[in-house]
């Protein structure tokens, strides 16, 4: 539990420093979009601080991949959890979306579609990656069947 801790708050001070940088990129979007003019202190302060906290769980959580007796299936359900969870409440937060059951709705579908995109391709990159290594491993076999 003590790696997993101490990976997790690596982890995370790493990538909270691109909290902030994504947030102002973000902004700087809805400006040239016309979505907003001006914003006050409190929206920038309130900005700055849930998003910094969102990348540092962001990035904290993927070391939930290092613990060994929890079953893959299992550490990515956790993840996804957190992810949600801290996504929708950074989200809420800053007005992004209005708190109710539509806006909530699509974003829990757009969150889940986008999650299970993400997992695809990592499946489907481990799984050619997997074969190729597979194949290789034969291949050398058997030309050090054919050797001996």
């Amino acid at each position: 539990m003590k790696r997993f801790i101490t990976a997790f708050f690596r982890r995370g001070l790493i990538a909270c420093g691109f909290g902030p940088i994504v947030l102002a990129v973000l902004y700087l979007i809805l400006h040239y979009k016309g979505m907003i003019d001006t914003l006050t202190v409190n929206q920038v302060c309130t900005g700055i601080f849930s998003i910094t906290a969102l990348a540092f769980t962001v990035g904290g959580m993927n070391a939930v991949y290092q613990i060994e007796r929890l079953p893959l299936m299992s550490a990515i359900l956790i993840h996804g959890i957190v992810l949600y969870f801290s996504y929708l409440g950074a989200y809420l937060l800053n007005d992004w979306i209005e708190l109710g059951t539509t806006p909530i709705l699509v974003f829990s579908g757009v969150f889940a579609a986008g999650y299970l995109a993400v997992w695809a391709i990592i499946y489907c990159a481990t799984k050619r990656n997997t074969e190729k290594l597979n194949k290789m491993l034969k291949e050398k076999q058997q030309g050090a069947k054919d050797y001996n």
